[in-house]
C-alpha cells in the first residue's frame, strides 16, 4: 500500500514547535523500525511542509521553516494539518491567504482530511466547511473564534473532535493536545497498537481525561450590563461566603427573578453556576500551590460538605481533585527553589 501524504501547512502565524513536532512524528518510521515489531516495514506517512509558494517562511517566533512545495504544485494529499497559529494581538483577520484557503476546500472535495492542531481551525473555519460542525480550540482562543466563526459549534473542553460525514474534519484542542492528533491519526490509518508504541517510544501524552482541567475559569465581561458587572466583581471577592447568591441578589437591589435573568442573559451562567466555577477555580489554585487536604480545600472554598465538593469539582474539570494534583502540582525534582547564585 503506498504511503498517504500528509501536507503540513506553514503560515507566518504558524508555530515551529508544532509544525516540527508533527513532521517529527509522522516521518518517523524508518527510525522506529527496530524499535518494536509493531512498526510496518514501510513508512505509512509521506510528509512535506506547504506553504503559499515553497521556500522559507518565517515563523511567528521568528525561526523559519523551509516549505517543500508551494500550493500550485503540492500534489494531492491524504491528510492536510494545519499547526497552531499565534494570533496578533488576539484577533484573526480573515480574508489574508484566499488561494490558500481555496487549495484547502479543492483537498477536501477531492478526500482529504482537513486538521488542525490547536488554534490552526482558525484557517481551516475561512473554508465554511465547519459551519454547524462540532470543533475544539485551545480555550484562551475560543472568544476569539466565536467572534468570527459564530456558527461553528466549539468545545474547547474537549481534546479531539472529528467531524463530517466522513469523520474528515478533525481539530484537537490546547497546545500540547497535538500530541493526541498525531497519535490519533497513526491509530486511525497505521493502528491503535502502532499508535502506542509510538507514544511509548517519544513520550508523548494521551489528554484522556479531555482539557477541563486546564481550562482557567474566566467569567464573560464584554456583555456592558453595569449591573451584573458589579455583582461579578463582588463575587469574584466573597464566592466563599455562605449563600453568596443571595447575598448578591440583595445588595443588587432588583428582584431575585430579574437578577437572575440578567446576569444569565449577560455572562451565559447562572449565577449559582458562576459561583460554582469561581470556587473551583480557586481550589485548583490551592490545589496546585499548597499540600492542605482536600476537605480542607473544600471547606476554604466555601463547601461544608466534602462529598459534594469532590463530586462538583470532577464534574466541572472531569478529574477528582486527588487527581487534579497529582496533574499539576509541582514534581518534587523540579520543587527545589531557585538556584543560589
Amino acid at each position: 500500500m503506498p504511503p498517504l501524504q500528509v501536507s503540513l501547512i506553514a503560515i507566518p502565524e504558524g508555530s515551529i514547535s508544532t509544525l516540527h513536532g508533527l513532521y517529527d512524528v509522522l516521518s518517523s518510521f524508518e527510525m522506529l523500525a527496530g524499535f518494536d515489531e509493531a512498526i510496518p516495514a514501510s513508512p505509512p506517512f509521506r510528509v512535506q511542509i506547504v506553504a503559499a509558494q515553497a521556500g522559507p517562511v518565517r515563523l511567528a517566533g521568528g525561526l523559519s521553516a523551509q516549505a517543500h512545495r508551494g500550493i500550485a504544485d503540492a500534489g494531492d494529499a491524504d491528510i492536510v494539518i494545519v499547526p497552531s497559529v499565534v494570533l496578533s494581538r488576539g484577533a484573526w483577520a480573515r480574508g489574508r491567504y484566499p488561494a490558500l484557503v481555496e487549495w484547502l476546500a479543492q483537498a477536501h472535495r477531492r478526500g482529504a482530511l482537513l486538521c488542525s492542531a490547536c488554534s490552526g481551525v482558525f484557517l481551516l473555519a475561512e473554508t465554511g466547511l465547519f459551519d454547524g460542525r462540532d470543533a475544539t480550540i485551545h480555550w484562551s482562543y475560543a472568544s476569539a473564534f466565536r467572534a468570527v466563526f459564530p456558527d461553528v459549534r466549539l468545545f474547547p473542553e474537549r481534546t479531539l473532535v472529528a467531524a463530517g460525514e466522513r469523520g474528515e474534519l478533525v481539530t484537537s484542542g490546547a497546545s500540547m493536545s497535538w500530541h493526541d492528533l498525531v497519535l490519533y491519526l497513526i491509530a486511525r490509518h497505521v493502528g491503535p497498537t502502532v499508535a502506542q508504541t509510538v507514544a511509548r517510544f517519544f513520550a508523548l501524552q494521551w489528554h484522556r481525561d479531555g482539557l477541563g482541567p486546564y481550562i482557567v475559569f474566566e467569567g464573560r465581561r464584554d456583555h456592558g450590563d453595569a449591573a451584573v458587572l458589579a455583582a461579578q466583581d463582588w463575587l469574584e471577592k466573597h464566592f466563599s461566603v455562605g449563600s453568596p447568591v443571595e447575598e448578591v441578589v440583595r445588595r443588587s437591589g432588583m428582584a431575585e427573578r430579574t437578577f437572575k435573568r440578567r446576569f444569565t442573559e449577560a455572562t451565559g451562567l447562572a449565577p449559582l453556576s458562576y459561583v460554582q466555577q469561581l470556587r473551583v477555580a480557586d481550589a485548583k489554585r490551592r490545589l496546585e500551590r499548597t499540600r492542605a487536604p482536600v476537605d480542607e480545600i473544600g471547606w476554604r472554598v466555601g463547601y461544608e460538605d466534602p462529598a459534594f465538593f469532590r463530586r462538583l469539582f470532577k464534574r466541572i474539570t472531569g478529574v477528582s481533585p486527588a487527581g487534579y494534583r497529582r496533574q499539576f502540582q509541582i514534581p518534587p525534582y523540579a520543587a527545589g527553589g531557585a538556584r543560589r547564585r
